[in-house]
């Protein structure tokens, strides 16, 4: 990609951690928009918060959303000049085509009507409101360029590109069958999955169906089954999140400040999380349209591949949770664990869907995965902050907790260690699901958006008809 010589050695998340509106305070965020990409990338996640999808919504429907929206970008800027190969649009861009009119058409003609499809996951008022955001910032988008061919190309372009991946995914199932099954059947044996504690449901169980954007199936990585309740591994893991993980309120727990910091800091979004950490480095590095274009675009194909071969691991096993397997240790056929009738997750109620593999770590590993092979490296120091801590310490608060990493390898083990904190995962469903989601994430570099080989592959504009908005 040659944007490695631009990395300096510190990447700071003061400079850009925006696309996230504070939790608590739901305060608008501002921040340096460096080009139209990485600002409609944060004005993306900005509206799916407005919208009730992040911080703590459904992360398959806000990742799809997010990777619909950056194919079209990268498509259109590459109809423009094309540095790689297109993933649902290919066209040929007319001389002087405003390239920030086209991010801004494409942007908006993906987010608008994405954001209406998931009416079924937040209020009406919510869902306005995230419309209303990217109403906002579209129209300010095109008030700062100049009008004339040049803009009114870029918006034609943006709207064929955005019409084009909405046509692909428009039967890709996944957001009709991210539902929650209240008649799905639980198990009754040691180790199989029950209803969690205040959620009689299991949620998309059927989501591994969906289409990917990139593997041939959710199933392809799949890892070999978890541990049996029998096994000497599993009491440690058991003992681990029974000791750590519990609410320190119903039942102690020795977690420390920094690790209770550590569990609530990584319950944010990863799609939300993730692509702020991607800003960041795009950000120190330099980076122009057309890198952050496919930057963003193989990130956000991937966290959506993640969400879809994690849910498919999961259901395909059905292992139960902690707090089922706490709870109910009287009766697992294990001497060597003690249930806890009582035992209560430090941010409860668990999410309704099996343990095993921890989608938040397969998120982690995919992110992580993703950015190491775009930059050329994993040593990149970097800080992040979070929507999800208390309020005062969140983002674009005046007392905003920032954590630091060596790497993005780092950061996905942090983010993957916070779901036993929390209380949520067994560590074999964590260090399984960065293994899982490091292979999607390469998977997606390597088969996705290659760059172009040759000279004549990347010449875009000319000088004949549109090749698009017919």
């Amino acid at each position: 990609m040659g944007v490695l010589r631009r990395i300096p050695l510190v990447l700071s998340m003061a400079a850009l951690f925006t696309g996230a509106v504070s939790a608590s305070a739901g305060a608008r965020q501002t921040a340096p928009a460096t080009d139209a990409v990485s600002a409609w990338n944060a004005s993306a996640g900005k509206a799916a918060v407005a919208a009730c999808i992040s911080p703590e919504g459904p992360g398959p429907a806000e990742a799809r959303l997010y990777a619909m929206t950056h194919v079209a970008i990268h498509d259109a800027l590459n109809a423009i000049d094309r540095r790689s190969r297109s993933y649902a649009f290919e066209a040929r861009a007319r001389h002087r085509t405003s390239p920030d009119a086209a991010v801004a058409a494409a942007a908006h003609d993906v987010l608008v009507p994405g954001l209406r499809e998931l009416s079924a996951y937040a209020v009406p008022a919510c869902i306005d409101a995230g419309v209303a955001s990217v109403e906002a910032d579209y129209v300010a988008a095109l008030a700062a360029v100049r009008d004339g061919r040049a803009k009114t190309r870029g918006v034609a372009l943006g709207h064929a590109a955005a019409m084009a991946i909405r046509d692909l995914r428009a039967k890709d199932r996944l957001t009709t069958l991210l539902v929650p099954d209240f008649a799905f059947p639980q198990g009754t044996a040691p180790g199989e999955y029950r209803f969690t504690p205040g959620t009689p449901l299991a949620f998309g169980p059927r989501l591994g169906e969906a289409q990917p954007f990139v593997l041939n199936a959710g199933s392809q990585f799949r890892p070999g089954p978890p541990h049996a309740v029998t096994d000497k591994r599993y009491t440690a893991d058991f003992n681990e999140v029974e000791r750590l993980g519990g609410d320190g309120v119903t039942t102690p727990s020795a977690r420390t400040a920094d690790q209770t910091q550590i569990a609530l800091f990584w319950v944010e979004s990863s799609p939300l999380q993730w692509n702020r950490i991607a800003r960041t480095a795009s950000l120190h590095a330099g980076l122009d349209l057309w890198e952050n274009a496919r930057l963003f675009a193989l990130l956000n194909m991937a966290l959506t591949d993640g969400y879809i071969g994690s849910f498919e691991t999961k259901y395909h096993y059905n292992y139960w949770r902690p707090v089922t397997a706490i709870q109910l240790a009287a009766t697992d056929g294990n001497s060597e664990t003690v249930a806890d009738p009582t035992w209560t997750p430090l941010h409860a109620p668990t999410p309704p869907i099996p343990d095993y593999d921890s989608g938040h770590a397969v998120q982690g590993g995919t992110a992580a995965a993703v950015l190491r092979r775009f930059f050329g490296t994993d040593h990149i120091r970097f800080s992040t902050c979070s929507t999800t801590l208390p309020a005062g310490s969140q983002c674009g608060e005046h007392g905003a907790v920032f954590r630091r990493f060596s790497s993005f390898s780092q950061a996905a083990a942090e983010n993957g260690l916070s779901r036993i904190l929390v209380g949520y995962h067994f560590r074999e469903a964590v260090t399984v699901g960065i293994d899982h989601g490091s292979k999607i994430g390469r998977w997606t570099v390597e088969r996705s958006l290659q760059p172009a080989r040759h000279r004549h592959d990347r010449k875009g504009q000319h000088d004949g008809d549109d090749h698009y908005g017919k």
